[in-house]
């Protein structure tokens, strides 16, 4: 079809809120017509938190909060439409990321869960479902993630130019997007984003961010603490690779911590910034060396500090926000996630295996019919 209306629904690991996008596709081509953000309440987003390490009734837990989060996410969708003249009748189908529990692609028996049940979305929007995204590539032999990259692709390839897509959300991925179109598009994730600087400002000042990098800006940087940081075993690992908040949580940052008791808060929280923008260097120096510009996307993009300390660290790429090619930093995701709802209702792949390290690639989610 030429002109097909989709909704995406994107919670992160930053725990920002539930992210909707209303967007219609022209020849592939997105264009966004509404958005909104509902946020998490506080004992969701403490739920959710508790449910990502093993704990006592935790199944229980479980499937209460998965009900829960479906009713909000079928929330988002009816004040999102709400804001426009758009009919339910008129969209083909919502793709809900869900809100992740646990993602292990190194186990044992590799898994990942996202909840936020699909069925009740369906229901109580009357717009099909679809969902469950990670677990198909998974099954393929991939890791389930990152998926965005093949959407990055559609949007942001330049013949003329090779570019690294960068979503600084809870955990940093970048999707590898070289001019030339006969070599593959690779992505991972480098690590944390916002995870860990967010868990140290809420515990330090009880702030759920820290807004435009401010707090980060007035500490100093301690580069034995940042040093430290960066031995961990991930950095060491080879694409295709993922992780999440189950791994780089306040659990790993309290054990780095421990070593370092005499740090004041605000240098904690500036070498943390340091450590997610070090990582984000290392990944595009060692898998991107032909890289000429960064377009980045997710809440990190307005962490200024941030930002400087990328530019002073990549002084040769020109860096940018998605929002100068009309896309808004903030609903790249769950645009996305409506992309790839569109690519799964159509019977079309949605994953790139030079990326997940899947064996081939595959449809995915599960579709719920309204």
């Amino acid at each position: 079809m030429a002109d097909d209306i989709y909704i995406g629904l994107m919670s992160g690991t930053s725990l920002d809120g539930i992210d909707a996008a209303l967007v219609r596709f022209n020849n592939e081509q997105p264009s966004v017509l509404e958005t909104i953000c509902l946020p998490l309440s506080a004992n969701l987003k403490d739920e959710i938190k508790s449910l990502i390490n093993p704990g006592e009734n935790e199944i229980n837990r479980l499937i209460v909060l998965d009900v829960q989060l479906g009713k909000r996410f079928a929330e988002v969708v009816k004040q999102l439409l709400d804001k426009t003249n758009i009919n339910k009748k008129d969209i083909i189908a919502i793709g809900s990321h869900g809100q992740t529990i646990r993602h292990l692609p190194t186990a044992e028996f590799p898994s990942t869960l996202q909840i936020a049940d699909a069925n009740i979305i369906a229901e109580e929007t009357g717009i099909t479902t679809v969902a469950d995204f990670r677990r198909r590539d998974m099954a393929a032999g991939g890791q389930g993630a990152p998926l965005v990259p093949a959407f990055h692709e559609q949007i942001f390839h330049n013949i003329e130019k090779s570019r690294v897509i960068l979503n600084l959300g809870g955990i940093a991925n970048i999707t590898v997007l070289p001019a030339d179109k006969s070599k593959a598009v690779t992505g991972f994730d480098t690590g944390p984003a916002n995870t860990l600087m967010n868990h140290w400002i809420q515990q330090q000042q009880n702030k759920s961010y820290d807004e435009g990098g401010q707090w980060a800006s007035t500490g100093k940087i301690h580069y034995e603490f940042l040093d430290e940081l960066l031995k961990d075993d991930y950095f060491k690992l080879t694409p295709p690779k993922s992780t999440g908040t189950e791994y780089f949580n306040p659990v790993w940052l309290t054990r780095k911590l421990s070593q370092f008791p005499f740090l004041a808060a605000e240098d904690v929280q500036a070498s943390l910034t340091a450590f997610t923008a070090t990582t984000i260097k290392d990944a595009v120096k060692q898998y991107a060396t032909a890289t000429e510009e960064i377009i980045i996307c997710g809440g990190g993009v307005h962490n200024d500090f941030l930002l400087q300390q990328l530019k002073q660290l990549l002084p040769s790429i020109e860096i940018n926000s998605s929002a100068k090619y009309g896309l808004d930093p903030d609903y790249i995701e769950a645009t996305a996630f409506a992309w790839l709802a569109k690519q799964t209702m159509e019977h079309k792949a949605g994953n790139l295996p030079e990326v997940t390290g899947a064996k081939r690639a595959v449809i995915l989610g599960g579709v719920y019919y309204s």
